[in-house]
């Protein structure tokens, strides 16, 4: 189970950490099979076996569309930033694909330069989307607006919660966390587990990254590493798909950074003092890549991570009882952060209408279920998440999509254009931050403050 596990149904082969170094450096045009074909060209960060996996959308996609053929790409990423370095590599070749799955880090960053809006064409075909908007959360469609436009239809999604260790609980005499638990409930629970075990045993365990590492963190305390705000506009789209509902915007829009903020320095200092009294991992521990085994033998109490994992620790052993999830801990408010995924439309397509049939039938339930069989993701649609989740799920599996019926502040990681970069400022002040003595964090905060103007200010 990689860190990027979390988003299984669109393949992706990389781990959580952003970089932008290009790897692939003879990446061309003539690297993407059938180029040059009339084919519609669907590029997947992945292997040829996500790509097969793929075959039978793409088969069921033809039945309806015979006049228009498709390729599944996939382009070999180490993470999302390599991925799309190499598909701006194709764009400068002047061989760009046709639609591209972006995640959220790559949204804006997309919709600035290189992706088509999708406001014409849900206006032209209102009819038949609305059955779509009706059976998603509007906080999946407000991830994807950029500057009052809509640049992607959600296909998958994954917010932080919370899982732990049914074994560990009950060595410890717990019952399952109150809906509103906070954050002095949640070290009164790792305090319990700890004095419960022995061994290698560690009550918390979290990783480094931008999903589900500081930043759900600082967003259960009413703040965040970037300021944000929003962009106005998307008017059009919220008055005639989600009526009466208030406070949506045009997208997202995080461009100064905040890491001075007094409550970003209360959340750093919270974690510190969780690896300080050894009640969570240091997040120089390693990455996402042990962590199901690890949890699977008892080793570790609890972690944030999403729906993906229900099938990671499914595949490793673990049975529906042996585990279960709850919302993240409360500390000023409970805004939780969440990552989602779509195909985006690229502007230099000549086969834009065609591609937009491609996303159309993509999010449509029938789409949706040939291409997501198992519980490796929430699905943007309630009902395909109700599908997935209620026979294979742990005992609150309900708890994945309530996280934005009942938070409705949730909200998507920051990932502006330069995301990136911003992500590269964050990771390497964490450790620095949530390691040795308090005095440190102040320190790497004004560090980090510092790296995130740059990285803002950069391309």
């Amino acid at each position: 189970m990689t860190d990027m596990s979390r988003r299984a149904l669109i393949g992706a082969a990389g781990a959580g950490a952003a970089g932008t170094v290009l790897s692939w450096k003879r990446l061309t045009g003539l690297d993407i099979p059938g180029r040059g074909k009339d084919e519609l060209t669907i590029a997947l960060n992945g292997t040829a076996q996500d790509a097969a996996s793929n075959q039978g959308l793409v088969d069921a996609f033809q039945q309806q569309h015979p006049d228009i053929n498709v390729r599944i790409v996939p382009i070999q990423g180490a993470d999302w930033g390599d991925f799309f370095a190499k598909i701006l590599t194709l764009v400068a070749a002047g061989t760009p694909p046709d639609v591209v799955m972006v995640a959220t880090e790559g949204t804006q960053l997309f919709a600035e330069r290189l992706a088509l809006p999708l406001d014409d064409f849900v206006k032209r075909d209102r009819d038949e989307m609305r059955e779509f908007f009706e059976d998603v959360h509007p906080s999946l469609i407000e991830a994807f607006m950029y500057e009052g436009s809509l640049f992607q239809l959600p296909l998958s999604w994954n917010a932080a919660n919370i899982y732990f260790s049914a074994k560990a609980m009950e060595r410890a005499g717990l019952e399952y966390p109150r809906e509103d638990w906070s954050w002095d409930d949640f070290h009164g629970y790792l305090s319990q587990m700890r004095e419960a075990a022995s061994g290698s045993f560690r009550p918390f365990f979290w990783t480094n990254r931008m999903w589900g590492g500081v930043v759900p963190w600082l967003y259960s305390n009413d703040t965040a590493f970037l300021k944000p705000s929003r962009y106005q506009g998307g008017d059009w789209l919220w008055g005639d798909f989600y009526p009466g509902e208030k406070g949506r915007s045009g997208g997202y829009r995080w461009t100064e950074p905040n890491a001075d903020d007094p409550k970003v320095l209360e959340s750093f200092e919270f974690l510190q003092s969780l690896v300080a009294e050894g009640l969570g991992s240091s997040p120089a521990q390693g990455g996402g890549n042990e962590l199901v085994s690890r949890f699977g033998s008892g080793v570790i109490g609890m972690t944030p991570s999403g729906g993906y994992w229900v099938h990671g620790l499914a595949g490793a052993g673990m049975k529906r009882d042996d585990y279960d999830v709850c919302f993240f801990p409360k500390g000023r408010t409970q805004q939780h952060q969440f990552g989602t995924a779509g195909y985006a439309i690229m502007r230099a397509s000549k086969r834009q209408d065609a591609a937009w049939e491609w996303l159309k039938f993509c999010v449509s339930k029938q789409g949706m279920a040939i291409a997501q069989k198992n519980p490796d993701s929430n699905s943007a649609r309630r009902s395909h998440n109700t599908e997935l989740y209620q026979d294979r799920g742990p005992k609150h599996w309900e708890v994945f999509y309530e996280t934005l019926d009942k938070f409705p502040s949730t909200a998507p990681i920051p990932a502006p254009p330069q995301a990136a970069a911003v992500e590269t400022a964050l990771i390497k002040n964490v450790l620095g931050a949530v390691t040795g003595s308090r005095a440190n964090v102040r320190r790497a905060l004004g560090t980090l403050q510092r790296d995130l103007t740059i990285a803002l200010e950069g391309e």
